[in-house]
């Protein structure tokens, strides 16, 4: 006897539950935990749009299709900045949508503080902070 499937979610049914999972931040909050230390921003965004929009400074850039191999402490293709499940990480796309798509993920590997930017590159621009074009 199999176990009847659960029904089919939307993707805007799905990021709801997934948001109610962890506390998300906002663009200034962001910026003053990486000023002070507290955190680590991760920048997932392709190269077209970085090149079209700029970069965040200091930003680590770990393109989506790699993020769980870079950030896993226990991983052989890890960030040297991967030194353990307790690093606080920001994570942000373009606009905070496959960001926090990522964290469910990366939550799932044992990344226990592990968060995204609400809005993504284009709510940190228009907040005004730090941006620079890419080299």
């Amino acid at each position: 006897m199999s176990t009847p499937e659960p029904a089919p979610t939307g993707i805007d049914e799905h990021l709801e539950r997934v948001r109610a999972t962890y506390e998300r931040v906002a663009p200034q909050e962001a910026y003053a935990a990486v000023r002070a230390g507290e955190a680590l921003l991760v920048d997932t965004r392709y190269q077209a749009l970085r090149e079209r929009d700029g970069v965040i400074p200091g930003a680590l850039v770990v393109e989506r299709n790699e993020l769980e191999w870079r950030l896993d402490p226990l991983g052989s293709h890890r960030t040297p900045a991967a030194t353990g499940h307790d690093v606080r990480w920001i994570v942000l796309c373009n606009e905070g949508y496959a960001s926090s798509l990522a964290v469910d993920s990366l939550r799932r590997l044992g990344l226990g503080r592990v968060t995204d930017l609400v809005g993504g590159f284009q709510a940190w621009k228009a907040a005004g902070l730090p941006v620079a074009a890419m080299a």
